[in-house]
């Protein structure tokens, strides 16, 4: 119980602090999820479809919050979000383009 009682007064703190980093870095994981259930069942379409679209709105909301509040690790960052979102639109295209 204490365990878990620490788990969650990390999340509460955190969400204080960076509510935006939080949420996207949910997004990111519920991204990888949906991406490894779709390559567990290949025939699932909207599960790819919707862990590319979570990966692309994290990456832009990444990008937002770079230019507008800058860090330390401001280029790491943006070539990261950068990286991610090339990678995601050029595979929801074809995941569209082949439906």
């Amino acid at each position: 119980m204490q365990t878990l009682r620490y788990w969650f007064s990390t999340i509460l703190l955190i969400s204080q602090y960076n509510p935006y980093e939080l949420i996207e870095n949910l997004m990111l994981a519920l991204a990888a999820i949906m991406i490894i259930v779709s390559i567990i069942f290949p025939a699932q379409k909207p599960y790819i479809a919707l862990g590319l679209s979570f990966a692309i709105g994290s990456a832009m909301s990444i990008l937002v919050r770079q230019a507008t509040t800058p860090s330390r690790q401001t280029r790491f960052i943006k070539i990261g979000a950068i990286l991610i979102l090339i990678i995601s639109l050029y595979d929801f295209i074809d995941v569209i383009h082949n439906t």
